[in-house]
Parts: C-alpha cells; structure tokens; sequence
C-alpha cells in the first residue's frame, strides 16, 4: 500500500483552526448538554488510499473526493454522545479526464469528551461508497467551538480502513451543528454592592450640530454610506455602494477534420487562439471538448477517432498556448450525435467536427 499525500488535508486544519480561533463565546457545561438532540450539516474532504482504482486499468487512480451532508446526534452522559451522518460526494480521477460516479458514506459514530469540554476522540463504522459500497472502521479526533450556548463549529479528523481490500483513507470535515431545548442555567454568584457617596452632577453644555458630510460625493451621507470612497462615475444604491448588473460572455469552438484524420489544420489556429485567449481573461473557466465523427466505417473506429479529434484540441491548447491541462476535458462521441444524417460527401464533412461551449458572467458596475 502506497502512502498517502495529506498536504490538503493540513491546510484545511490550518485554515479551520485559525477560523475558530477569530471568536470565542461562552461554552455550556457539559451536564447542561446531557440529554439534547441536535442536527447540523458539513462539508468533507476524502484523500482516497492511492490504490484505489475505478478500473483494471494501473492508471486509474482515484486522487479524492468531496462533498456536503447533514447529521443527527444525541448527548448520552457527559462523556459521550452518539451521532448518524450523511455525506454525498463526488470523486476526482487523479488525471481529471474521467467522469466518475457520485459516491456516498453513512456513519454511525461514538464521540468521547476526556475533559468534558471541546476536544474529543471519535470511533465508529462508515459504509463508504467509492465506485462499490464497503464497510470501515474509522478513528480521530476533533475540536468544537461554540458561538453560543446552542450553536457550534466543529472540525474533525479520521482515518478509515477498509477490511475488504486494505484501503486506508483520511477525511476532513468542517460543520456546523445546533442544539435544541434550552440550557440549564449558571447560578453566578455576584459581589455585595458598596454604598459609595452621591457626586455632584456636572452640568453639560449642548452639543453643537454637526454638517452632514458627504465624503465620495455619491449622494449618500458618511453616516449612512456602507461602501466609502466609491468612484463617482458609479450608480450607488441608499447605501452608498455601486450597483452592478450582470453580463453573459460566451465563446464557442467549431474545428472540422479530413476524412479518418484528426490532425488539426493550420486555419483553424485563429478558432482556437480565441479560445485559448477566453480562457486566459477568466481563469475560474474550463472547458470541455467534444469530438464527433461521420457515419462511415465502424461505430467503434468512429468512437475511438472522435477521442482523438478532441484530445488534439485540448493538446494544443495546453502546448501552444499554455492553457493548463486541468482546466481542460477531451469527450469523443463518435457518431451519436450527427448533425446531418445524409450519406453524402457534404453531410460527412459537416459532421467530422469538434464543437466546444463555454460561458461566465460579468458584474458591470451601472454608471451615472
């Protein structure tokens, strides 16, 4: 069994721990929590065991996986607490050319509370469901905080083994739950009040009327402007901040191929330079790429040259123009999806063809 690459996992501990640490509230005693029910929700991160594969194929690594769910608990003593959690979740190929299935894990947990307060130990049975459903064992820890005597974050760390095939797994989750019913409350003991002498009362003069002033000149008072320093160019709301309204912007491919070929001809390269350059002005952005093939020769010849037809795309896209191969996804077709179904010379070569669509939106900021 290979090792396992943690690296994501520890800056999500990081990220979570220096999360929970910018505010503090009062936590409830863990007698006040005895007896409550309480639900929540989370997200998870799965760094899957590297020999995972999603078939016989040596190369098909699955990387990891993530995804949200809800959970159910119940404080059974001040010590322990059972909780049923729910996680849907979608796994990635380690080279993300794959589509693969939605998985899923249903875990039945035992929380333990040594000091009776944040920190805690968690154990329990997890059907994880990783291209087949499987049974593990699971074991780590966590920590919560509380914001309010009801409500609290939580992050949580564990391990899982899978007996079947010998997968070790590591998760990472970050949640929020709530407790219902009200808490007991703290009898706080205070100090007896001094009786100190009566002082005289100063007199205070009237405060003079402060000038509204209005900053950005944005028509919005400095009192009442949420978004200071806004351009005065800008239509603002009452608040003081720019309005925005929202534009589509969309780029559409479109190469053809000789008959039986799939290299891609020197005057498409303008076609694929606007692609390329979409995809540099909006980072955020991939792009998948279809490739199609005409009725002649063999449905399976046609599948496999459709492939190659958009995997030529998505290669010159990452080798000439520096588009990072991640952000980009080669599917072939074959002859499933022609658009035009005439056995002739013309309707073969309208459907030997890659077609690729992408679009995002833009905030435009309105102007006066």
């Amino acid at each position: 069994m290979r090792y396992l690459s943690v690296s994501k996992i520890s800056r999500l501990v990081g990220l979570s721990i220096f999360s929970l640490s910018l505010s503090a509230a009062e936590q409830p005693s863990a007698e006040s929590l005895v007896g409550k029910v309480y639900l929540g929700g989370h997200a998870m991160y799965l760094k899957t065991d590297e020999d995972r594969l999603f078939n016989a194929n040596a190369n098909s690594s699955i990387d990891h996986a993530s995804g949200v769910g809800v959970e159910g608990g119940y404080r059974i003593s001040e010590l322990f607490e059972t909780r049923l959690s729910y996680t849907h979740f979608n796994p990635v190929a380690e080279n993300h050319n794959y589509d693969l299935s939605s998985g899923k894990s249903i875990a039945l947990d035992l929380l333990y509370f040594p000091f009776k307060e944040s920190f805690y130990v968690v154990g329990g049975a997890d059907v994880l469901d990783v291209e087949e459903s499987k049974l593990s064992a699971a074991l780590g820890a966590g920590y919560r905080h509380y914001l309010s005597k009801n409500m609290a974050l939580y992050f949580e760390g564990k391990g899982h083994y899978q007996f079947d095939d010998n997968y070790t797994d590591l998760s990472a989750k970050l949640g929020f739950i709530y407790y219902f019913g009200t808490q007991k409350s703290e009898i706080k003991r205070s100090e007896p009040v001094k009786s100190t002498p009566e002082k005289p009362v100063a007199v205070v003069a009237p405060l003079a009327v402060v000038a509204a002033i209005d900053s950005d000149n944005d028509g919005v008072f400095d009192s009442q402007d949420n978004c200071a320093d806004t351009p005065a160019t800008d239509k603002v709301d009452d608040k003081g901040c720019t309005i925005f309204t929202e534009r589509q912007e969309t780029i559409e491919l479109h190469v053809n191929f000789d008959t039986g070929k799939s290299v891609v001809k020197t005057k498409y390269e303008s076609e694929i330079a606007k692609a390329a350059n979409f995809l540099k002005t909006y980072p955020h952005v991939s792009l998948t790429i279809d490739g199609h093939s005409s009725a002649k020769g063999s449905a399976k010849y046609n599948q496999t040259l459709s492939a190659k037809r958009a995997q030529a795309i998505v290669d010159v896209l990452v080798n000439e123009f520096g588009i990072e191969a991640s952000r980009l996804k080669a599917i072939g077709y074959g002859e499933s999806k022609l658009l035009d179904k005439n056995n002739s010379a013309a309707a073969h070569e309208k459907n030997r063809r890659i077609e690729a669509t992408v679009s995002t939106t833009n905030k435009i900021a309105e102007k006066r």
